[in-house]
């Protein structure tokens, strides 16, 4: 890099800031050896680690990590250490479909522009990008097409590979034992579409997003939103690492690093941490209702090549769920005797006995879903949240200084069971009007509002398409439950297509929607045979989660007893079930007021956000652990 270079843009960082970032590098490789020990540096060669070694030694859940405590020195407070900062262009939070589409656009638009100068910054708190990814995916390929017109493309050596056209679609009306044909919403008619691992796309954006120059650092997790004075985003900052479980620090204590932007996207996905701030803070939802959100749950098997159908995309509604319970099943047929199927509930459930793990595991004896299982392997396991609010709830999303992109902002489009074309969409729109907004500025003219963005959602095909199906999700809310909605529905798509001149509502909160324990009859499982069906031990095993045990918690409630008398005689533990990983537990205990100890197993946790969601007491607080950490899937 030049000296000229390097002197025009003093104002914004140092010279050696700008080597740190914008050395070039593939993503999973190490970068060269820096000859700086500073708390920066030391920050950005992690970013280059594998989560191996970003998050401690990968372990089985029966081990023991090693750990180094903290030091007696009760005095030290890690915040009297400032916080290394750098300065760019553009922050995206989040790197998944709709971040990265957004960081691609960006410097697509700045190079074409000639401002190759134009810095976009990615920070994903997966130790890899695609680490956290976990999505039953068919995609809609629009957005796409438009955002990289050769993915496909023989000519193209680059090409995304991994895609199993879809061929055929099926969709069944289950009871206990029987399998009933009904018709497929226009919705959902997948000719076109593709079945992919949103795993492996998510790592092959990442790839094209550095090609183009985006600056991509995995196993950084931003964990706070920095301010201007004037009360706009300034920015992010990472968590600091090295603390020890009470928060004290430990003699590996590095603290976090400040990434300040002009304009900062958030593309955390679903429920995201520093979105529920924002939100809050601007009162992002003062003109939309309530989000509601369902539990996503998911396994990739192998199967039989005897019985493999490839491209055969099926979906069901009814058992095993209860008729007040709102979910669906999947089953994608992919790559080679690949199988993706999963569950979806709506965390509007109101019986606190329900355990959505344990409702998956009775779907796939279904004879519809195990003839294809029986003889085959579960290689993954995953679970995620959802936003399931559609049209209605969707928030304000720009705000002073950034913008809610993608699943964060909730463009999941229920009807279709497709958001990743919506997502892209997004953040490709929020691109467009970010690079309008700061193309003619300059540094000092501070942060900006992307009022072109909120004009472009409204005059998208994410407007269009999301009002058109606004009432399919809220229509299962009516008395009739499951038979209601379906009835609904189909008037919707068949006939109404989104005319109608009303607008269902949906309910408060999912949370409230959770009836007592003794006003719900108690459901007993089965015991999973481990062929078909498996423990939550042996299925949390299959995620490659890891968190350091020796770090504050950060699944966080204040008073964890208090926390037990306040859910325990209601609620009977509703925790241990609505959680897919075996994070919360109920211990017996004669010396607790209940008879009965609250405990968390953070180490276990697949950040699926549902806690955070269904908790009726709202004291749990999802808030991400140390860069690097957590799930490690694989193609899911």
């Amino acid at each position: 890099m030049s000296v000229s270079v390097v002197a025009s843009t003093a104002l914004r960082r140092t010279a050696l800031r700008r080597t740190l970032l914008r050395t070039p590098r593939v993503i999973g490789t190490a970068p060269p050896c820096l000859a700086t020990t500073s708390i920066a540096s030391r920050c950005v060669v992690r970013g280059y680690r594998p989560a191996p070694i970003t998050a401690g030694q990968r372990r089985a859940l029966s081990s023991t990590a090693r750990r180094t405590f903290a030091s007696v020195d009760d005095t030290f407070d890690p915040a009297s250490i400032e916080r290394e900062s750098d300065e760019v262009d553009v922050c995206i939070v989040g790197g998944g479909p709709a971040g990265l589409s957004a960081a691609i656009k960006l410097k697509q638009l700045a190079n074409e522009a000639g401002n190759e100068d134009f810095r976009v910054l990615l920070l994903e708190k997966a130790g890899e990008l695609g680490d956290h990814i976990v999505s039953g995916n068919v995609v809609e390929p629009s957005a796409l097409n438009e955002l990289i017109p050769d993915w496909n493309s023989e000519d193209n050596p680059n090409r995304f590979e991994p895609v199993t056209p879809a061929t055929k679609d099926k969709m069944r009306f289950l009871t206990k034992k029987s399998s009933i044909p009904i018709p497929a919403p226009p919705q959902m008619n997948n000719h076109g579409n593709y079945i992919i691992s949103l795993n492996q796309f998510s790592k092959w954006l990442g790839e094209r997003a550095e090609e183009v120059g985006v600056e991509v650092y995995a196993g950084f997790a931003a964990s706070e939103i920095l301010y201007n004075q004037d009360g706009s985003v300034k920015g992010v900052a990472t968590n600091d690492l090295g603390l020890s479980r009470s928060g004290k620090p430990k003699d590996s204590f590095e603290r976090g690093m400040e990434f300040h932007a002009r304009c900062t996207l958030l593309a955390e996905g679903c429920h995201g941490s520093l979105a529920k701030k924002v939100t809050k803070k601007f009162d992002l939802r003062r003109d939309s209702q309530p989000q509601t959100y369902g539990l996503g749950i998911k396994e990739v098997w192998e199967i039989d090549p005897a019985k493999f159908e490839k491209g055969l995309v099926v979906h069901s509604m009814g058992y095993p769920l209860p008729m007040d319970t709102y979910g669906g099943g999947w089953m994608y047929h992919f790559g080679d005797n690949m199988v993706s199927i999963g569950l979806v509930v709506g965390l509007d459930y109101p019986n606190p006995w329900l355990a959505p793990y344990g409702e998956f595991q009775k779907m796939k004896h279904h004879p519809l879903y195990s003839k294809y299982l029986e003889g085959g392997k579960c290689i993954s396991y995953g679970a995620r949240t959802l936003n399931e609010g559609g049209f209605q709830s969707i928030p304000k999303c720009a705000f002073p200084g950034g913008a809610l992109i993608g699943d964060t902002a909730g463009f999941l489009n229920v009807p279709k069971i497709k958001g990743t074309h919506t997502a892209m969409r997004s953040g490709m729109l929020a691109a467009e009007a970010a690079w309008t907004a700061l193309k003619d500025t300059k540094d000092a003219e501070g942060a900006v509002f992307l009022y072109d963005y909120e004009d472009k959602l409204r005059n998208s095909s994410i407007w269009k398409e999301l009002k058109q199906v606004r009432n399919m999700r809220p229509s299962f809310h009516t008395p009739l439950g499951l038979y209601g909605g379906i009835m609904y529905s189909g008037l919707e798509a068949f006939l109404l297509r989104g005319k109608s001149p009303w607008t269902l509502k949906h309910h408060a909160g999912d949370h409230l929607a959770t009836k007592r324990a003794d006003q719900c009859q108690k459901i007993e499982y089965p015991k999973p045979d481990g062929k078909i069906s498996f423990d939550i031990l042996t299925s949390v095993s299959r995620t490659g989660t890891n968190h350091e045990e020796d770090q504050p918690v950060h699944l966080q409630v204040a008073d964890w007893d208090k926390h037990a008398d306040m859910d325990w005689p209601k609620y009977k533990g509703v925790e241990n079930r609505f959680c897919p990983a075996g994070v919360y537990e109920y211990v017996e205990d004669e010396s607790k007021k209940h008879g009965v100890r609250f405990q968390i197993n953070a180490q276990n946790c697949v950040h699926c956000k549902t806690c955070d969601i269904k908790d009726p007491s709202q004291d749990i607080n999802w808030q991400t652990p140390q860069g690097g950490e957590g799930p490690k899937y694989v193609m899911t």
